[in-house]
């Protein structure tokens, strides 16, 4: 089995307990592709060298960073930094990590997004000078390569971006940069957060949905999903419609997180729920 863990940016999240999860999955023969995130580190750094950060509304209300050229920079910096501790992890638990981001061997590759459609006032207007991008194409022969030399990869955005003939790096979600790794890789998506996983009432743990795997389900997950939580239950979708069996929300500050998902904790949202929406 091949399994796609990503590892939360929020500052709730402590990875130490995942990396030593990957370590003992590993170490028992699993393929295993941590992907991780770091919008926390980004803002925190933004604040530090005295740049206000720009969130932007999507015409169909999904809140997200606006990347302008200043921004970019200190995103690859932070990421870059974030990218090298948790190798560096990896490798203090015995694992044999590679650092990637997503433009090593274009390994996250689509086009650049130069302008994009915003909400502002209650109107639609086109802002422009963005360095973010769509994930149309993933590098899975350099991610197989690594891991049938027995490496674990630890991949990244930024993605790729074309820019007419150019390649440049540009902002992508991480979430769903794990989604494209895992439906490339057909394996298991575990998307590690800082709750238990989809609660059919967000403000109370005792309502976890923990397992959806009809078009209902499907439907009352959505309906549930809020704040950050639409953009996981959007990245389970396009991992799942890409090819992978399934995708688990789960916690990551428990002992063995993604053993535990693995083995039934969180939120898993299973292939016949998108099969099903989709005949419905």
């Amino acid at each position: 089995m091949t399994v796609v863990v990503k590892v939360g940016g929020a500052r709730a999240v402590d990875p130490e307990g995942a990396l030593a999860d990957v370590a003992q999955l590993v170490a028992d023969g699993e393929d295993v592709v941590v992907v991780h995130g770091g919008s926390t580190k980004v803002d925190d750094t933004l604040e530090r060298m005295g740049i206000e950060p720009e969130y932007v509304e999507t015409p169909s209300g999904v809140v997200g960073r606006f990347t302008d050229e200043e921004t970019m920079e200190v995103f690859e910096m932070a990421f870059g930094h974030l990218n090298t501790q948790l190798v560096a992890g990896l490798q203090s638990q015995g694992v044999d990590a590679v650092g990637l981001s997503g433009v090593d061997g274009k390994l996250l590759a689509g086009p650049r997004k130069s302008a994009v459609r915003v909400m502002e006032d209650g109107k639609r207007k086109i802002k422009r000078g963005d360095h973010s991008g769509s994930i149309k194409k993933v590098n899975d022969e350099l991610l197989y390569t690594l891991l049938d030399d027995g490496y674990t990869p630890v991949a990244g955005p930024p993605m790729a971006g074309k820019d007419d003939d150019e390649w440049i790096p540009v902002n992508t979600d991480a979430d769903r940069s794990a989604a494209a790794i895992a439906g490339a890789l057909d394996a298991t998506l575990v998307l590690l957060t800082d709750v238990e996983g989809v609660y059919a009432d967000p403000d109370d743990p005792e309502t976890l949905i923990e397992t959806v795997e009809t078009g209902d389900d499907w439907n009352d997950l959505q309906d549930a999903a809020e704040g950050f939580m639409e953009r996981k239950i959007m990245a389970a979708e396009e991992a799942l419609a890409d090819g992978a069996p399934e995708v688990v929300v789960a916690d990551a500050n428990v002992d063995e997180p993604i053993s535990g998902a693995l083995e039934g904790s969180g939120t898993h949202v299973h292939q016949t729920a998108i099969e099903t929406e989709e005949h419905t």
